[in-house]
């Protein structure tokens, strides 16, 4: 039986010298155990203000906690990692980009519940998980659960958001079995973790509320420049590349 591991990190901020400072965990070993994993550790690395201004974790706060390799979480995860089991998270690419600087080499299958969100939920406004959690109702069900696994849920706070992300991906599961009925729904938002999303309208910009295939018929060259000058992120690439052909 497959183990699936859910997790979210807190860092020291979002550049490529950063580094976690608490990692969130759920362990599933089946419906009826689960380990609850919440851990501070030490870095080097300094925490930006921004940082602390999300999370409010202080330098304070992680005098005497042990580096990351010395977590419990740490040896979980490598205990583990093997493809018949699943690592989740929202948006795992900053996660497990993370878990990389740690050494982390991954073998799990993955399952992004933020990009399975956007398609399955292609007409949400938004797919940050604290919008999710209040627009699709978990809130409702998650002070009995967080009580069942003794997790105080806590927003910008690893187990807290850990335990609104199990709430949605139970509702992602419903909703892989609605739409793609005959499948496998874990298996089924791998696949979809892996696909790019086409966006339908755009979120900024000029354009912003308007849908991308009536700009492309408009103003194609306005999407040029966005290839040609912006960063864009994978879904964007790939709706753009495909409204030009």
């Amino acid at each position: 039986m497959p183990i699936y591991i859910l997790f979210d990190t807190e860092t020291t901020g979002n550049q490529e010298s950063d580094r976690i400072i608490q990692i969130g965990a759920m362990i599933v070993y089946d419906k009826n155990t689960i380990e609850v994993i919440n851990e501070l550790c030490a870095t080097p690395v300094p925490i930006s203000i921004e940082a602390m201004e999300v999370h409010n974790i202080t330098p304070e706060l992680l005098a005497n906690k042990a580096p990351f390799a010395d977590t419990t979480f740490a040896q979980k995860i490598e205990e583990y990692n093997q493809s018949e089991n699943y690592l989740i998270a929202h948006n795992i690419s900053f996660d497990l980009g993370m878990l990389q600087k740690e050494g982390f080499e991954n073998h799990y299958t993955l399952i992004d519940t933020l990009r399975c969100a956007k398609h399955l939920l292609p007409d949400s406004p938004s797919h940050r998980l604290q919008y999710l959690r209040y627009a699709q109702g978990l809130y409702q069900s998650e002070t009995a659960e967080a009580e069942k696994l003794g997790v105080t849920i806590k927003a910008h706070d690893a187990i807290g958001d850990v335990m609104v992300m199990k709430l949605l991906l139970s509702k992602l599961v419903m909703l892989a079995k609605e739409q793609y009925a005959g499948e496998n729904p874990m298996e089924t938002l791998s696949k979809l973790t892996t696909t790019p999303v086409m966006i339908k309208t755009f979120k900024f910009g000029k354009y912003k509320g308007k849908e991308v295939a009536e700009v492309a018929k408009e103003d194609a060259r306005y999407l040029k420049w966005m290839q040609a000058n912006m960063e864009l992120d994978e879904d964007l690439a790939f709706t753009l590349h495909y409204y030009l052909g």
